[in-house]
C-alpha cells in the first residue's frame, strides 16, 4: 500500500492503514488540512469539488464534502467532472479554493486529492508545505453545529466549459464541421466519456465511434494514454476508417492522438501540433518541461518566437509561462496549457484548437505528423545503492560535461548537438530517471547508454 504526500496533493492507494496507504483518515485529516490554510487566506468560505469515475471516488467524494463541511467550508459539488473544469470552475466561483478526486493516470486502486488555490490552479511549494505541516500537527478547529458548511450541487459546468472553448477566436467549429471528421474517442470509462463526445458534438463533429466511454470507473487498461494501451483505439480507427483517434486520461488533462493507419501520433507532438497552430496567429513565447521533445523549440523559432525551458511539473511550467509570457506551453505527456482559458493542462481545449488546425491545413493527420522535425525518446532508469549521494553523482556528471551545454534547474540536463540527456533524481526510491532524445531511435538510445556507463564509472571509481 501506497501514500504520498506531495506539494501537488496526497495520492495514494484505496485501502491499509493510515499514514500507510489513502485511507479515511488520511482523506479526511489532509481535507482539513487543505480547507483551514484558505480559510486563512481568502475571505471566501467556498470550495469547489469534482471527481473522475473511480470506483472509490464516490466514497472519497463523502469524505471530503462532509469534513470541509465540518469546517464551516460551503461546497460546490460538481459531481463526475475533469480537472480543467474544476480549475475554471474555482474563479467563476469565486472560491477560496478546489479539490479534485483524482489519480490521474494512476490504476484503479488509487485515488488523490488534488490541491487548487483561488486561481484554479495547483498550489505552490509553499503552500503545499503548509498543508502538510496543518495535517501533521491537525492544529485545525471544527465548527459548531451552527457554523457548517453547506452543500450545493451544480452540473452546468460542462456546458460552460464547452462554451468558453467555443468563443475562442482560434477555435472554429465551421472549419471543423465542413471537414466531415469521423472521430475514434477512447476515454478509458471515465469522466472523458461524457466530456469528449459532448465537446465534439458542440464542434460540429457528427461521426463519433466512443469506445471505453461508460464512466463506471472499471479502467479496461492500463489508464496511461501510452501505445501499448490504446491497441484498441487503434483498432477501432482503422476498422471504422475513422480519420483519427482520441485518448484522454481518466481526469481529461492528458490527450493524444491516433492515427488514420491506427499508429500513434505520438504524446509528445500533441504539445508541438497545437503550439504551431498558436504560433501562427498569436505573437509570444512557449515553455514545455526539460524532459519535453525538441521540437516544440524548432517549431517555435521557426515561427520567430522563442522557447523556454521549466522544470518537470505543471506548476513549474506554469510559472516559467508567466515569467516569460507565453501563449502556448505545457509537459510532453500530451498536456496542453492555453492561458486564453486558464493556466491548467487541458485536453478539451487541446481538441478544440488540434481539430481547428488539422481542418485548416486540409491534411490527413498522418500528413500533418510529419510536417514536424522527427525526434525519437528513450526513457530508462538507473538502480543506485540506497544512502549513495545522488546529489553528489549529479554534480560529478556536470563536472563531466561542463563544456557541454546544461541546465540544473531540474536534475542535470545536458543538450548536445542533435540529442539531449535529463537526469532526475526519485524523491521516492534510489533511482535516476534517464530520458534522452535523439534524430533516430538508436541514437537516442545510444546516448543514454553512454550517461549510464558514465554514472556506473563515477560510482566505481
Amino acid at each position: 500500500m501506497t501514500l504520498i504526500k506531495s506539494i501537488s496533493g496526497i495520492r495514494g492507494t484505496i485501502g491499509g492503514r493510515p499514514g500507510e496507504a489513502l485511507t479515511p483518515i488520511d482523506v479526511v485529516k489532509f481535507t482539513a488540512a487543505f480547507g483551514r490554510m484558505i480559510q486563512q487566506q481568502s475571505a471566501s468560505k467556498k470550495v469547489v469539488v469534482g471527481r473522475d469515475a473511480r470506483v472509490s471516488g464516490d466514497m472519497v467524494r463523502n469524505l471530503v464534502v462532509g469534513t470541509l463541511q465540518s469546517i464551516g467550508m460551503d461546497v460546490v459539488d460538481l459531481g463526475l467532472s475533469t480537472t480543467p473544469t474544476v480549475e475554471i470552475a474555482v474563479p467563476a466561483e469565486r472560491a477560496a479554493g478546489g479539490i479534485i478526486l483524482t489519480a490521474s493516470h494512476n490504476p484503479g486502486q488509487w485515488n488523490a486529492l488534488k490541491l487548487l488555490n483561488a486561481k484554479g490552479e495547483f498550489i505552490d511549494d509553499a503552500a503545499g508545505k503548509h498543508v502538510l505541516e496543518i495535517g501533521e500537527r491537525l492544529d485545525i478547529d471544527f465548527a459548531t453545529v451552527d457554523g457548517l458548511g453547506k452543500v450545493t450541487t451544480d452540473d452546468s459546468y460542462l456546458q460552460k466549459h464547452i462554451d468558453q472553448i467555443l468563443s475562442l477566436p482560434l477555435v472554429d467549429p465551421d472549419a471543423i464541421r465542413k471537414a466531415g471528421f469521423a472521430i475514434a474517442v477512447d476515454a478509458v470509462n471515465s469522466t472523458g466519456g461524457i466530456f469528449v463526445p459532448a465537446l465534439l458534438v458542440a464542434l460540429g463533429v457528427e461521426t463519433v465511434y466512443k469506445i471505453h466511454c461508460e464512466p463506471n470507473g472499471l479502467f479496461p487498461h492500463n489508464p496511461e494514454p501510452l501505445a501499448e494501451n490504446l491497441t484498441d483505439l487503434s483498432a477501432l480507427v482503422v476498422e471504422k476508417k475513422a480519420d483519427m483517434g482520441i485518448a484522454v486520461d481518466p481526469d481529461v488533462d492528458r490527450l493524444c492522438f491516433v492515427m488514420e493507419d491506427g499508429k500513434m501520433f505520438g504524446e509528445e507532438y500533441t504539445l508541438v501540433a497545437v503550439s504551431d497552430y498558436v504560433l501562427q496567429h498569436t505573437p509570444g513565447n512557449t515553455v514545455s518541461n526539460l524532459s519535453s521533445t525538441r521540437a516544440l523549440r524548432d517549431v517555435t523559432i521557426s515561427r520567430g518566437a522563442e522557447y523556454h525551458a521549466a522544470a518537470v511539473g505543471e506548476v513549474n511550467v506554469v510559472t516559467k509561462m508567466k515569467e516569460v509570457g507565453a501563449v502556448i506551453g505545457g509537459e510532453g505527456n500530451g498536456g496542453v496549457i492555453y492561458p486564453a482559458t486558464h493556466y491548467g493542462r487541458d485536453a478539451l481545449v487541446g481538441i478544440a484548437l488540434f481539430l481547428t488546425h488539422l481542418a485548416k491545413s486540409g491534411k490527413r493527420i498522418s500528413e500533418l505528423r510529419a510536417s514536424y522535425p522527427q525526434y525519437y525518446m528513450s526513457k530508462n532508469k538507473i538502480s543506485l545503492t540506497p544512502g549513495l549521494d545522488i546529489d553528489g553523482l549529479l554534480a560529478a556528471m556536470q563536472q563531466k560535461y561542463k563544456d557541454v551545454p546544461h541546465s540544473t534547474i531540474d536534475g542535470l540536463k545536458i543538450d548536445f548537438d542533435e540529442e539531449w540527456v535529463h537526469l532526475r533524481k526519485s524523491n521516492t526510491e534510489p533511482i535516476i530517471r534517464i530520458y534522452s532524445e535523439g534524430p533516430t531511435p538508436e541514437r537516442a538510445e545510444a546516448i543514454a547508454l553512454q550517461i549510464i556507463a558514465d554514472i556506473k564509472l563515477i560510482i566505481e571509481t
